[in-house]
């Protein structure tokens, strides 16, 4: 497979006290592409698991799936998706770096998870083709400024009616204007209190805002 170009190694991660395994690039600073940071200010995030991923995955497999859509965006390597597509969803985990997506389809492979799919995805040009789910995730992609609004805006477009998003965050400073983005284009807004994943006795606090559309 393509992924394995970046040999791959080995984390496992406790979910609700079952694990998943997640493979990921041993150097996620080797990947940096000055080029492409140049370009698009593109940095390799999505080659690491980062607590934001842990809490949201927490919270999905805890939920039952059962006939329900769930699309992930900028999932990196899809922790929330692989637990999500075992709680029985039917997945959808999107990005705009095609080497995340190609990691993605190698651990779901090593989770017996053939169902999740992938897509590449841009929130500035979301195509016309694409579905709104049930619901619809994303953890920690609010590290620049012009994010909230953009996360906002593919929020509102892939939203079924009746649906739920859940963005989990680690209290960024760039994300203070997400909620006002999100009310903006129409989704209403909850916050919860932040947290810690489950056990973790460092590291960021994990907040998670629950995006519906009014009735």
């Amino acid at each position: 497979m393509e992924f394995e170009r970046f040999s791959p190694v080995e984390r496992l991660i406790q979910i609700n006290g079952r694990p998943v395994s997640v493979w990921r690039p041993p150097d996620m600073e080797a990947l940096i592409d000055l080029t492409a940071f140049e370009a698009d200010e593109r940095i390799p995030y999505w080659a690491d698991v980062w607590e934001s991923a842990i809490v949201l995955a927490e919270e999905l497999g805890g939920m039952d799936g059962g006939g329900l859509s769930l699309l992930e965006l900028g999932c990196g390597l899809g922790l929330p998706s692989l637990v999500a597509a075992r709680a029985g969803f039917a997945v959808t985990a999107s990005d705009y770096e095609t080497s995340a997506l190609a990691g993605v389809q190698f651990n779901a492979q090593k989770n017996s998870l053939p169902s999740l799919v992938t897509r590449v995805l841009d929130w500035r040009n979301m195509p016309a083709d694409l579905n709104r789910f049930d619901r619809v995730v994303a953890a920690d992609v609010l590290y620049e400024t012009h994010h909230p609004a953009a996360l906002a805006g593919a929020i509102a477009r892939t939203l079924a009616d009746g649906g739920v998003a859940m963005v989990a965050d680690p209290c960024r400073a760039k994300a203070a204007g997400f909620e006002a983005a999100c009310r903006a284009v129409g989704l209403g807004v909850v916050k919860t209190k932040a947290r810690r994943p489950r056990g973790a006795t460092s590291g960021p606090h994990v907040e998670i805002y629950r995006l519906t559309i009014p009735s």
